[in-house]
């Protein structure tokens, strides 16, 4: 329903949002994304894949378009490292003793989907859209409080949707689904927090399906910083096994 009295021209929704095309959303969501070239971030994560939970203390590190690394600890020790350039991705745990240093694959299997790559896993993670949204057109409607967006016409083995905050411009909720392969991955951004002067992420709820099996992420940031002199440290023990993909 549009509300609109006989002199006014701007179109209203019943829910008191403007009605934006597609095209003007987009460009507001780009424009609204959190501008860094370093972040140093301090993390609680939750994992469960209904076989094994556990909620460790984590680092989180950014060089823009570069460098993703993840140091994971649990009562003050480290348990496990990642490093995720746009070449590969490489970790090491120390509990079993193993590593891997190869390419999406396997972070790909993990969060259930496929086409994973370093621009999409750091879109996640900073509370954009996973895929290039000005790559496509999109139909745009109001729903649930938040700009709605879908492709006009789907790719072959996805289907996607974005939900976007009509303040912030900010991701609400994407999905992502590949029904000939029965996954779906859904990430909800539960809350964002101010960082400096720009709107970051709080809360993000990851939820990967794959037939009768699910995977739930929680990740939430505790303390972020930005623009400030960051390390990168990472070096495979020797005598650890490699984890290698079938």
């Amino acid at each position: 329903m549009v509300l609109s009295s006989c002199k006014g021209t701007k179109a209203v929704s019943e829910s008191g949002i403007k009605k934006l095309n597609a095209e003007k959303i987009i460009a507001n969501h780009y424009n609204r994304a959190f501008n860094f070239e370093t972040l140093n971030a301090k993390i609680k994560v939750r994992y469960d894949d209904g076989k094994k939970s556990f909620s460790p203390n984590a680092t989180l590190r950014f060089e823009k378009d570069k460098t993703i690394w993840i140091s994971v600890k649990m009562l003050g020790i480290t348990l496990a490292k990642v490093l995720i350039t746009p070449e590969k991705v490489s970790y090491y745990e120390k509990i079993n003793n193993t590593y891997f240093d190869g390419d999406f694959k396997m972070l790909s299997d993990w969060l259930g989907t496929d086409d994973l790559d370093f621009d999409k896993v750091q879109q996640l993670l900073l509370g954009q859209a996973l895929f290039n949204l000005r790559d496509d057109k999109y139909k745009a409607l109001i729903t649930n409080k938040s700009y709605q967006l879908r492709p006009k016409t789907e790719l072959a083995l996805f289907e996607r949707l974005f939900l976007i905050h009509p303040d912030s411009f900010k991701i609400a909720s994407q999905q992502l689904k590949q029904p000939i392969d029965n996954r779906i991955l859904t990430i909800n951004y539960q809350s964002y927090q101010k960082v400096g002067n720009q709107e970051f992420p709080k809360e993000i709820y990851i939820e990967a399906l794959q037939g009768k099996d699910k995977t739930m992420i929680g990740i939430d940031y505790k303390q972020v910083d930005y623009n400030a002199t960051v390390s990168f440290p990472f070096k495979i023990p020797s005598g650890y096994k490699e984890v290698t993909i079938q």
